[in-house]
C-alpha cells in the first residue's frame, strides 16, 4: 500500500513590522517639525550672510523696489555710477538731509530715536544704512517683521561694509523721482548733466526730493523746496567743515 505523501510546511511569512506608534506621535512629529523649521531659520540666515557679504564688493543688481516701479512703468531711468563719480556735493547733501550723523554712528542714530519719540515724529530716526537695508535686502512696508529684518542686517551691515560703501549704494538705489534711481539718472534727469557736474545748489535740490520723490520736482521746485534746498546747503557745508563727511570721502 503506498504511503500518502505528506505535504511539507511551507515556512510562516513573517508579517511585515508595523512602525512604532511613537514615531509618529505628536511629540515626534513636533520635533521633527521644529527641527525642519530650525535647519529653514539657519539656512536664511547663512544665505543673507552670504549676500550681505557679497553686496559688499559686488553692486546689488536690482531691488524690490526697482522691480516694482519696472513692472508698473515698464521701466525704469538707472545708471549705476561708482561713488568716484558722483560729486561730493551730493554726497555730502544727501547725508546733511537724511543722517547728519552718519559718521557718528553704527547703522541707528539713538538720538534721533530719542528726538522723535518724543516729539511723535514719523519720521527723522531712520539712518542711511537703515534706508540702504530695507532698499537692498528688504521691501518698502510699516510691519513689525520687516521693522526686524531692519533692526537685524543694520549692524552687520555697519560691521561689514565701509561707510563709503554704503553711501554709494544708497546714492545708486535711492528713488529720486517716478522711475528715476539713482544720482547719475536724477542728475541727468533733472538738469541734464552727469552725476559728477552737479553743483551744491543742484545736490541740494536732489536732495530735498527725499523723502517724497514723485510729489517734489528737483527741476521746478516750489517754495517749500527751494527753502528745503538752502538749509541743506548750509548743512552740507557744516559737516564737511566739522569733519563729518570724512567718513566717506576718503
Amino acid at each position: 500500500m503506498a504511503k500518502a505523501v505528506r505535504k511539507k510546511k511551507s515556512p510562516a511569512r513573517s508579517k511585515p513590522s508595523r512602525p512604532s506608534r511613537a514615531r509618529y506621535s505628536p511629540r515626534a512629529l513636533y520635533l521633527r517639525l521644529r527641527r525642519w523649521v530650525l535647519r529653514g531659520v539657519l539656512g536664511g540666515v547663512a544665505f543673507l550672510l552670504a549676500l550681505i557679504l557679497l553686496y559688499s564688493v559686488v553692486n546689488p543688481p536690482i531691488t524690490h523696489t526697482i522691480w516694482a516701479e519696472k513692472r508698473r512703468l515698464g521701466d525704469v531711468d538707472r545708471e549705476w555710477v561708482p561713488i568716484e563719480q558722483i560729486s561730493p556735493n551730493l554726497a555730502r547733501s544727501v547725508v546733511a538731509a537724511e543722517d547728519a550723523r552718519f559718521c557718528e554712528h553704527w547703522g541707528f542714530d539713538v538720538n534721533a530715536i530719542r528726538n522723535a519719540l518724543e516729539s511723535g515724529a514719523n519720521r527723522g530716526a531712520s539712518t542711511i544704512t537703515q534706508q540702504v537695508v530695507k532698499n537692498v535686502f528688504l521691501w518698502q512696508g510699516r510691519s513689525w517683521f520687516r521693522k526686524a529684518l531692519e533692526t537685524f542686517i543694520t549692524p552687520v551691515v555697519e560691521a561689514t561694509w565701509s561707510k563709503k560703501r554704503i553711501v554709494e549704494v544708497y546714492l545708486n538705489v535711492a528713488e529720486m523721482g517716478e522711475g528715476v534711481f539713482g544720482a547719475d539718472a536724477a542728475a541727468r534727469h533733472y538738469f541734464g548733466v552727469g552725476a559728477d557736474k552737479l553743483s551744491p545748489q543742484q545736490a541740494a535740490l536732489i536732495a530735498a526730493l527725499l523723502p517724497n520723490p514723485k510729489e517734489r520736482s528737483a527741476a521746478n521746485p516750489g517754495n517749500f523746496m527751494r527753502k528745503r534746498a538752502r538749509q541743506i546747503m548750509d548743512g552740507a557745508a557744516t559737516i564737511e567743515r566739522d569733519g563729518r563727511s570724512a567718513c566717506f570721502e576718503h
